[in-house]
């Protein structure tokens, strides 16, 4: 549901699941988010990326690390605000604290 996002989360990995389910919670409440998740990391898909990007004023990069996917997130897409959401530790991220910050982005 990446095409007429204009939140996307970039995700990878059990992230990228709790993502997919946060998605669908906005999505009934009216915001356009979707979801880009890379298959792998290295290389990392740039150009792909890019492409979903496209028409998506902000990105979410929900990790579960210290955002070591973040700078190629900014690399590939520089024209969008890039923000982060991370969690260290084994602590899992749920679909509420993903909702909680694409609200916030969302509403400005």
């Amino acid at each position: 549901q990446a095409e007429d996002a204009e939140v996307l989360l970039v995700s990878f990995g059990l992230a990228s699941r709790v993502c997919r389910a946060a998605i669908q919670t906005l999505r009934a409440r009216g915001v356009r988010a979707g979801l880009f998740r890379p298959i792998t990391l290295w290389p990392f898909p740039f150009l792909e990326l890019a492409a979903a990007a496209a028409g998506a004023r902000r990105v979410l990069v929900v990790e579960m690390n210290a955002g070591q996917m973040l700078e190629d997130v900014r690399l590939a897409v520089p024209s969008a605000e890039i923000h982060f959401f991370g969690r260290t530790g084994g602590m899992v991220p749920l679909p509420d604290d993903v909702l909680e910050q694409v609200e916030r982005l969302a509403s400005g």
